[in-house]
Order: structure tokens, then C-alpha cells, then sequence
């Protein structure tokens, strides 16, 4: 999943949220460096991306994209599952959405301190452009892939992706509408562990 999901499957726990965003990061010894609920949401970015990547609908979804970007499939999808989940009114209205934003960029700022120096940078960025919010938008993908592209080692464009993203754009609400309760079900339990 990408930043937007992570967040949300944060449940507004202030701990959790930062582990979660910062978890990629974070890398090997260094998540001992955190205190125990930021160290738990590491461990939760991680077992949401385990899960989303053997999902059989995040299989399928990928299936769709691999004629444009290969191996990359899995990182446009999860940008895909973002801007179905922005738009998904059975989880927060637009208004409430647009706020969870905010409170999303709040609380980043709030503990900047704790953030790894590659996250620290990239945060103005994230909360100045809205990307969380931008996510419902078509260009807000167009965006969130030309990223994807400029990470990737041999992908130039992210044009092919994104009109193949545009032709399966109803299977794919349909994969995100079979996934996201599940991962919701599995981050929730996880949650609410010591």
C-alpha cells in the first residue's frame, strides 16, 4: 500500500502513524532506536505490505499493469489502491478525508524529530502538495506514477501504466473493493495487540 493507506491503517495512533510512514526508512537495527508503539508501526507497514503482495486480488490487479512496467507492477498498485481508498466514501466522506489529511500532516510535523532525514525532507513536499487528499484525482496518480518511475532503475515513463490504469480502471476498484477489507480486518487485529 502506499502513503495514504498506511496512514489510515494507523487507526489515529500517533505512534503507530509514524512508524507506519516512516517504516521504509527504516532500515534493519534502527527500528530498535524507536520507542515500543513507533517500533509496532514498522512492524505493521510491514506486515500490510506482506499482505497486500500475496492478496489474490493484488495478484490479479498486478496481472493488468506488468505489460507497462514489469516487475513494478506491485509499487503502481498500491498507488491505484490509494486513489480508490480516497475516494471511498464508506470510509470517510470528502470533508472527513480532507481533514484526516491534515491531522495526518499535524502529527508528522509535530514529531519531526524522530523522522529519518530522507522521510524529513520529503514531508514538506507531501503536506504542502496535499498528496494524502490528491490521491482522489486522476492527475494526483499521473503525479504519484511519474514518482514511481523517477524510483525505479529502468522505467523512463510512466504514460503506458497510467492509460492501462484508465482502461481497467473499474477491475481495478473492483480488486481494491475485494483487498482493502481484508487488510483493514488484519491491520485492526494487529492494532489491537500489546
Amino acid at each position: 500500500m502506499n502513503y495514504l493507506a498506511h496512514a489510515f491503517l494507523s487507526f489515529n495512533k500517533p505512534g503507530l502513524l509514524i512508524g507506519n510512514m516512516i517504516s521504509d526508512f527504516v532500515k534493519g537495527k534502527k527500528q530498535f532506536d524507536y520507542t515500543p508503539d513507533i517500533q509496532k508501526g514498522i512492524r505493521l507497514h510491514r506486515m500490510i505490505d506482506t499482505f497486500t503482495d500475496a492478496h489474490e486480488a493484488t495478484q490479479a490487479a498486478k496481472q493488468l499493469l506488468k505489460p507497462a512496467v514489469g516487475p513494478y507492477a506491485g509499487a503502481f498498485i498500491d498507488v491505484v489502491y490509494d486513489h480508490f481508498l480516497a475516494i471511498d466514501t464508506n470510509m470517510l466522506s470528502d470533508q472527513e478525508w480532507k481533514a484526516f489529511a491534515e491531522q495526518t500532516y499535524a502529527t508528522l510535523h509535530a514529531h519531526e524529530s524522530l523522522l529519518p532525514e530522507k522521510f524529513a525532507r520529503m514531508l514538506p513536499y507531501m503536506s504542502s502538495q496535499n498528496w494524502l487528499y490528491n490521491y482522489r484525482h486522476k492527475w494526483g496518480i499521473q503525479k504519484s506514477f511519474e514518482g514511481v518511475v523517477r524510483r525505479a532503475s529502468y522505467l523512463e515513463d510512466s504514460t503506458a501504466a497510467y492509460r492501462l490504469f484508465e482502461d481497467h480502471y473499474t477491475i481495478l476498484q473492483e480488486a481494491y473493493h475485494t483487498f482493502f477489507p481484508d487488510v483493514k480486518k488484519m491491520a485492526t487485529a494487529f492494532s489491537n495487540t500489546l
